[in-house]
């Protein structure tokens, strides 16, 4: 499942990953919403069907010593925020349950409650380090889905802009990712800081 937010506000449910066209509020809007190629996340399949080191959610939370290492933002009460290693667009963040789940039925309300309070925050400090002018955020549940991590449930929080997609991802495999992730990461800090977002982390 993904919600697609538009620059206007606009809200479009994707049941999907099986779709053609691009989805708009208006036909006379410019596209808005369009597919994102990223041929170079092959690497990121090919990491997950190795043998590994286990969950990488997992151990992001139980190695609290090297956040800027594991790309980790933010830590509350039951969730973790990490940047995307292997990004669709830059900025691109992952929020999870701290608890090893993979089902939504396993995520218990309060949890639930607070991964979208930390995609709302997320989104809002997105805008101001990157002026974003729309956001894909949703599930992959399942490998069949896409879920390249099936046992540890996260919510993607992709930023878009206008017209943001082109043919160098599709031809070339080559991906432009404006900023390094460890710049980036000090950016987001700085003005989740600046904002006092999340606001799980600054309100009683």
């Amino acid at each position: 499942m993904y919600i697609a937010f538009g620059a206007k506000g606009a809200l479009a449910w994707r049941a999907s990953k099986r779709y053609s066209a691009p989805m708009r509020s208006d036909e006379h809007e410019p596209e808005a919403f369009a597919n994102l190629h990223a041929p170079w996340r092959m690497e990121y399949i090919r990491l997950l069907s190795g043998s590994g080191d286990g969950c990488f959610l997992c151990h992001a939370r139980d190695d609290a010593a090297h956040e800027a290492e594991n790309l980790v933002l933010w830590r509350t009460a039951k969730c973790i925020v990490l940047m995307n290693r292997f990004p669709y667009a830059g900025g691109h963040l992952l929020i999870s349950p701290l608890e090893h789940v993979g089902e939504l039925g396993q995520v218990p309300p309060e949890t639930l409650t607070e991964m979208m309070a930390l995609a709302s925050d997320s989104t809002a400090v997105l805008a101001k380090v990157l002026r974003a002018e729309g956001f894909n955020i949703g599930l992959n549940i399942g490998r069949c889905a896409g879920a390249g991590l099936p046992g540890h449930l996260h919510l993607h929080v992709v930023p878009r802009w206008n017209n943001d997609t082109n043919f160098m991802a599709v031809l070339g495999d080559v991906r432009v990712i404006p900023q390094a992730l460890e710049e980036l990461r000090q950016h987001l800090l700085q003005e989740g800081l600046r904002m006092k977002r999340p606001k799980a982390l600054y309100e009683p």
